[in-house]
């Protein structure tokens, strides 16, 4: 029999596995869908415009994320995903290898592979209890883990890349927010944010004025 989760007094005590199980998965499936958005209606070029000095872009971090998904909740419950992985997580592969597309793979690859990764995964969490447990070969002896701490983790992995995503959109086009129809953001035009921008820059440079 599955052991109860425990929890801090309040509405969380009260909730059933099943319930907790249901807002983990629920917050894990909106940032994936978050960053799948940021994706939407760009160029091939700007999907893989590197915006940083770290060379990040948006397809870069799609791929990657599908790793997270096919290692943290295929490998590690032992549940391979059956199939082979884009290049760039070889054992041998260049470092940061996973981070960007090659020439040879499509946007609709790169999102494909995504998309089943995350089916994957969420047989996984469909199907195991919180605490199946799993091991992660890759954090040592830290490894032995069970799924409630994986859901967690990906979670705030996703939820980590998803804000990255979101500003290197913004970098590209100026779109920006949580997801379609309700960005969460105020209600402002380009003008109101150039002003805003231009106020933070005064500010910022005032700071550094000595009194």
């Amino acid at each position: 029999m599955t052991a109860p989760v425990t929890a801090p007094a309040g509405r969380l005590s009260a909730m059933t596995e099943p319930e907790v199980k249901a807002d983990l998965h629920r917050y894990l499936r909106e940032a994936r869908e978050a960053v799948l958005w940021k994706l939407d209606g760009l160029s091939d070029y700007d999907l893989r415009r590197p915006l940083t000095p770290t060379g990040t872009n948006l397809l870069g971090l799609v791929k990657h994320l599908g790793g997270i998904e096919t290692g943290y909740f295929g490998d590690t419950f032992g549940r391979p995903f059956g199939e082979p992985l884009p290049a760039g997580f070889e054992d041998d592969a260049e470092p940061n290898a996973e981070f960007w597309a090659t020439a040879a793979e499509t946007s609709e690859q790169i999102t494909g592979f995504y998309r089943r990764a995350c089916a994957h995964a969420d047989v996984a969490i469909s199907s195991l209890a919180l605490d199946a447990p799993g091991h992660v070969p890759w954090w040592g002896s830290q490894g032995d883990v069970t799924l409630l701490r994986i859901l967690v983790h990906v979670t705030a992995e996703t939820s980590r890349h998803a804000g990255h995503a979101d500003i290197v959109r913004e970098l590209i086009d100026g779109t920006a927010g949580l997801q379609p129809g309700s960005d969460n953001l105020p209600p402002s035009d380009q003008s109101w944010r150039q002003r805003h921008r231009d106020r933070l820059e005064r500010l910022a440079q005032e700071s550094t004025t000595p009194s």
